[in-house]
């Protein structure tokens, strides 16, 4: 008699393994069963370029277009034969076993904040906000709200986090990245990254609640704390507003008297020479820890690789209207290929890989041609996105770019279609079910999974 809990179809495996299966049969089926009890949720680990990076410059180059459209950067092999890309990306190059490329994405809108509501909400954004989206409960929840809304995170760990702060496009944020209309509570928090340089300007918080993890504060201090609290709430109302304040404080004082967490957040714990493989900067270093809030729980973890509010030409993010060559080459395309490439190579050397989904998201690409500040400005219609881990092949791309990389020239797809697919990685139906505050059903993809299993 088996001793692990059994599926339908594994027990009637079984029960047809009494009428005179083999020894071998009996096996696999034991094997199956095990596979069956040992399941656990898949993490996800989200690096979003904030500002839109230049697909040419990185994983759709073209060096057979006219001089004003392939630009200064030569494309180079990988380790994926006859797959190239950007010569700025040697490390993640070496990765592409792992990665799943699609160079076919598209949407319609040319905004920062409305392309960033595309990609981490897989719907168009508001016909009737346009520019910039400040965030309302009214919106689509994000990736990450609608992920940790499937995948429960243990008592104490927050459901879903950003690192290492949230998007800001002149001095506001940014809908796309919140909880919408599932409510505060699916809000992910941000997280101060606790180590690494500073890409050049640090976006501001904007009153957005930050956990400080630093906290010098001992444990009998915080139990005190914690009880007078609770004495001093049962007085007060139960309002909506005061609820979602009580749920962050809660959560805060959770993690802060619990060790999973607040352990996960002292990269001091990894090696020197992990932390040097990752990168001595804030974006490698936010990746390192992504891994480790995962492993402690976290169900998916934002990653905002690009720093400073969004001005069209300064900054270390992703908008890159001028002097696109030199920013990419020297700031922005160093630390994304050697803090993605490490985290990918460290998931894979640690077993964790198949069980954690990665994935790379931008708001647009950039215009083929070259303007005249040497720079690529807002393009949307196609543009470059990845995935790895979690059952996706590695060793692919899906989908390409005519010669000038303007459009998709073959398996065009959306938003939508790449949302349906991070759901099937991370075993949620496309079509699996939420509801809004009127009780609305609604399901978390209108689109349609890519084949890259």
């Amino acid at each position: 008699m088996l001793s692990v809990p059994l599926t339908r179809r594994i027990a009637l495996k079984s029960s047809v393994a009494v009428a005179g299966l083999s020894l071998p049969q009996m096996l696999q089926v034991q094997d199956e069963a095990k596979s069956a009890s040992s399941y656990r949720p898949k993490a996800c680990i989200v690096v979003y370029c904030w500002g839109g990076i230049s697909h040419l410059e990185s994983f759709d180059p073209k060096p057979d277009a006219p001089t004003e459209i392939r630009g200064e950067f030569h494309p180079i092999a990988t380790k994926t034969p006859g797959i190239e890309v950007s010569e700025h990306v040697p490390m993640l190059a070496q990765q592409t076993d792992k990665l799943a490329i699609v160079r076919s994405i598209s949407h319609t809108d040319s905004a920062h904040g409305r392309g960033m509501y595309w990609n981490m909400t897989g719907h168009k954004p508001p016909e009737k906000r346009p520019g910039n989206i400040p965030p309302e409960r009214a919106d689509w929840p994000s990736l990450a709200a609608m992920v940790s809304k499937f995948h429960e995170a243990p008592k104490g760990v927050p459901r879903s986090v950003r690192l290492p702060y949230p998007m800001v496009d002149n001095g506001t944020l940014q809908a796309g990245e919140y909880g919408g209309w599932l409510g505060a509570v699916y809000d992910p928090i941000v997280m101060r990254t606790p180590a690494g340089k500073e890409f050049g300007g640090v976006s501001r918080t904007l009153g957005s609640q930050v956990l400080d993890l630093k906290s010098d504060l001992n444990k009998p201090r915080l139990d005190e704390r914690h009880s007078l609290m609770t004495s001093l709430e049962r007085q007060v109302g139960e309002t909506s507003s005061f609820t979602n304040f009580l749920h962050f404080r809660e959560l805060a004082s959770d993690i802060l008297l619990s060790s999973g967490v607040k352990t996960a957040y002292d990269l001091d714990q990894e090696s020197p020479k992990l932390r040097e493989r990752y990168g001595d900067h804030i974006g490698g270093q936010s990746m390192l820890l992504a891994r480790r809030l995962t492993e402690a729980g976290v169900p998916i973890v934002q990653v905002c690789c690009a720093a400073g509010d969004l001005n069209g030409g300064s900054g270390d993010m992703w908008d890159t209207h001028s002097d696109n060559f030199n920013r990419l080459k020297n700031n922005l395309l160093p630390p994304l290929d050697r803090g993605l490439s490490a985290l990918l190579e460290d998931l894979a050397d640690r077993g964790t890989l198949d069980e954690t989904l990665v994935v790379l998201l931008t708001d647009f690409g950039r215009t083929p041609r070259i303007n005249g500040s040497r720079g690529r400005d807002h393009y949307p219609q196609a543009y470059s996105v990845a995935l790895a881990g979690a059952g996706i092949q590695g060793g692919q791309v899906y989908g390409s770019t005519d010669k000038n990389g303007a459009h998709p020239a073959t398996k065009a797809c959306g938003p939508a279609d790449f949302h349906a697919t991070i759901f099937k990685a991370l075993g949620i139906s496309p079509r699996a079910e939420m509801r809004d505050t009127l009780d609305r059903p609604f399901p978390v993809s209108d689109g349609n999974p890519l084949p890259l299993f």
